[in-house]
């Protein structure tokens, strides 16, 4: 989901101008597909403005991803499933009943960091990298949700979770809007198995 930074009546300087456009762009359209000077051009920023806040692109893009991890995984999905749950097994669950309602948004955007993970295969590279640490935050909130359910091994219980998640973000990219559903199902049972109640 994105949430941008734009707030009536508040003037927003030239650097959260510059972060929410690339936010917007990044999340639509990936960041390959993204140019500087289109950033430029929506933002209404000079372009030395922009270099001046961040000296590269890839300096813009891994704020990205530290903005994305703040609006996504902090302000939406940690907040939506504490408040749906009411116990640690329930809130697992219920982050495809979020999950189910953001696939069926018209802007439907996918998750930023698989997209970004996938657009840069050099192991190398910072942006990668910060990639792979941010899907790590994702899958320890999950093991966080996992422990205080009681599981024996929470770690591992997360990364099969985690798995769950992104195969069903990746099914409704390609337009199945029951992804949610069915991860939920296979959660059930995946709970069932090592012994979570719900």
């Amino acid at each position: 989901m994105r949430k941008t930074g734009r707030y009536p009546g508040f003037t927003v300087g030239a650097r959260q101008r510059i972060l929410d456009t690339a936010y917007d762009l990044f999340s639509r359209h990936g960041v390959r597909a993204v140019g500087v000077d289109r950033i430029v051009a929506e933002s209404g920023v000079a372009k030395m403005s922009l270099y001046r806040h961040f000296p590269s692109k890839d300096a813009l893009v891994l704020t990205f991803l530290q903005e994305r991890e703040q609006r996504w995984t902090n302000d939406w999905l940690a907040d939506e499933v504490a408040q749906r749950g009411d116990s640690p097994g329930a809130r697992m669950l219920a982050i495809f009943d979020v999950f189910g309602e953001w696939f069926r948004l018209t802007d439907f955007e996918g998750c930023s960091f698989i997209n970004v993970l996938l657009e840069f295969d050099d192991r190398e590279s910072e942006v990668r990298q910060a990639s792979v640490v941010h899907l790590g935050n994702i899958r320890s909130f999950v093991s966080g949700l996992a422990e205080d359910a009681g599981a024996a091994d929470p770690d591992g219980l997360a990364r099969k979770w985690h798995i769950l998640m992104k195969g069903s973000i990746v099914a409704a990219g390609e337009g199945d809007l029951q992804a949610a559903e069915r991860a939920q199902d296979m959660g059930r049972l995946l709970l069932a198995d090592v012994g979570v109640a719900v």
